[in-house]
């Protein structure tokens, strides 16, 4: 067993690598079987490591660059996050409101209300599952202290003011909202009260610019 850092780390590739040579601690006909499997891995990395390059030449497109830089400004939201967002909502303008992204990405709260009585579940999860996934992962970031790590002042870099310092709002509002949410509920439920904030945040940049062209 790899004991010497954490899983799919370079030295652990390199570990299960050594385990298909002719020095490798399994039995023969056990090294049999692990090479084909080492094989389909090996495989499997290539081609995802293809697909990224793809995304990243589409990313490139006029039609696609203005807006998925601008959402890179904020933090969470990466290359991959950012072309999911754009393709997915493509015209952020027809929501006049960010509470109706919110609904459309199924980040409101069920609600269950008889007469003056309002009772408030779980999350609905209607609408684009690709998004709600994306921006939940995003704000889980937002439990650190707010920061410009280099990642993020690279991403920037370039992008208009007004949409860093808009991003730099979002790290500090979401940061308190998760701090106080958590210590009362569990950290799951905080994580996707601060996503539908930030849909918020991004709302607000995103409908500046000039909707992408569906891919």
């Amino acid at each position: 067993m790899f004991r010497e850092g954490t899983n799919w780390c370079t030295p652990h590739l390199q570990w299960l690598q050594h385990l298909t040579t002719d020095t490798s601690p399994l039995a023969p006909e056990d090294r049999l079987v692990y090479r084909e499997y080492h094989a389909l891995l090996m495989y499997t990395l290539q081609r995802r490591e293809e697909l990224d390059r793809q995304i990243e030449q589409l990313a490139e497109l006029p039609t696609l660059q203005p807006m998925v830089q601008q959402l890179q400004c904020f933090r969470g939201i990466s290359l991959h996050s950012a072309m999911v967002l754009a393709t997915e909502l493509v015209d952020w303008r027809r929501f006049e409101r960010p509470g109706q992204l919110a609904c459309y990405l199924g980040l409101v709260s069920r609600e269950d209300s008889s007469g003056s009585r309002q009772r408030r579940g779980s999350i609905t999860k209607a609408g684009n599952s690709h998004c709600r996934h994306v921006l939940v992962q995003a704000g889980w970031r937002y439990r650190h202290r707010p920061q410009i790590s280099v990642d993020l002042k690279r991403r920037q870099q370039g992008q208009p003011p007004a949409v860093i310092t808009h991003a730099w709002k979002a790290q500090q509002r979401l940061h308190a909202r998760f701090n106080h949410l958590s210590y009362r509920l569990r950290p799951q439920i905080a994580v996707v009260a601060v996503a539908r904030e930030l849909v918020g945040f991004l709302w607000a940049v995103a409908r500046a610019v000039e909707p992408a062209t569906a891919i």
